[in-house]
């Protein structure tokens, strides 16, 4: 078989969510499965550590796609000759886009959710146009969709009236990087973000629906209430819209303990998590919630939202808030540094809960529905 691969995402050193569910998908799909050989259709020149093995034929195909007109001609006509030409039996993209020039070789996109469809905010114009207009195309084409919780998939049923039959619900893996680490690393990370204080942590970008505002005002809120010099550090690429989370940073009595370190390398960020004293990620809309599941495998107490997938994602091993409620996240940052006893159940729920997720169990399902995509 010829699995011809959408990896225009697979940029070292420049991998965000999707880049890393790219990569580790695929790394273990090729090594899973040598008996097949994969087409991997770069748009600009590539790190060798991407080429997985003897079966991974890399293939650079320009204009390098990184905006909405780019990505029309790059899916809809720069692939679509190296695809026939090596004669794919089927076309897996990771990040969801396809072709619709394709023909009859199916299509098996990777929908991870549908937030521009919600909170269109959050995206500059020309790329929602984009989103709004062809997934929900991309959804009817597909032969099939994978998608990453049960509440992505009932939202892209529902949204493009498609089938949730030829939806399949393939949970995220979390890199076995996130561990505990020792109290020497600790001590480590606090005296270089921290002034050797313990932090909540966040980890996400900065745009409107991950709710940093909230948790900003809720933090503040818990200083207030609470005899605690614990620091709030959060991690993430600044987007275009993060003028409101500086403006309330700014006028906030604890700003200078509020600490904002940017994006960080995964190395880095490995040390970070496993040194917080919890996670605080109470976004509105999360398609799976990635670093719920990291946080849990690093040994580190969760706090998350009852809203979108994250209730599912968590279980009952993180303690769940209502997002829209500064108190409701304030009560629970109380609760995590006051009572040890309860930190100690959420880490080892946590630890439990964390170990359903691995990108073997990931590549796994991913082969079934290609699978069920070529047999139907």
């Amino acid at each position: 078989m010829v699995i011809a691969v959408n990896t225009r995402l697979l940029l070292w050193n420049k991998m965000s969510g999707i880049g890393w569910y790219t990569y580790h998908t695929l790394k273990h799909l090729t090594h899973m499965h040598p008996e097949h050989r994969f087409i991997f259709l770069f748009d600009r020149s590539f790190d060798d550590q991407f080429i997985f093995g003897s079966n991974v034929k890399p293939v650079v195909v320009y204009p390098p796609a990184r905006h909405p007109f780019l990505y029309y001609v790059w899916f809809n006509f720069s692939i679509v000759p190296f695809v026939k030409k090596y004669k794919a039996d089927v076309f897996f993209s990771p990040d969801g886009f396809l072709s619709l020039n394709l023909g009859n070789i199916p299509s098996i996109p990777v929908i991870h959710d549908i937030n521009f469809e919600h909170f269109p905010q959050d995206f500059p114009f020309w790329s929602r146009q984009y989103y709004c207009h062809y997934f929900r195309k991309y959804a009817h084409l597909a032969k099939r969709i994978v998608t990453v919780s049960e509440f992505s998939k009932n939202d892209i049923a529902a949204t493009y009236k498609v089938s949730p039959d030829k939806i399949d619900v393939v949970y995220n893996g979390a890199s076995d990087e996130f561990r505990p680490v020792g109290e020497d690393i600790k001590a480590e990370v606090r005296t270089k973000y921290t002034q050797g204080q313990e932090y909540f942590l966040y980890v996400g970008d900065l745009l409107p629906r991950k709710n940093v505002v909230r948790m900003i005002l809720a933090y503040e809120a818990y200083r207030k209430s609470a005899d605690s010099r614990i620091k709030m550090l959060i991690v993430g690429k600044s987007m275009l819209f993060t003028s409101e989370i500086m403006d309330v940073c700014s006028r906030s009595p604890y700003r200078e303990d509020i600490i904002f370190a940017g994006r960080l390398p995964q190395h880095e960020l490995v040390k970070v998590m496993g040194s917080a004293k919890a996670l605080i990620y109470v976004s509105l809309f999360e398609g799976f919630g990635l670093p719920i599941v990291e946080a849990m495998k690093a040994h580190v107490p969760v706090i998350t939202s009852n809203v979108s997938s994250m209730p599912e994602i968590a279980a009952d091993a993180a303690l769940l808030v209502d997002p829209l409620s500064v108190d409701s996240i304030k009560n629970a940052m109380e609760r995590i540094d006051k009572d040890g006893q309860l930190r100690q159940l959420l880490i080892q729920k946590g630890k439990q809960r964390s170990e359903q997720f691995t990108w073997m169990n990931t590549s796994k399902g991913v082969w079934e529905s290609i699978e069920k995509a070529l047999s139907s």
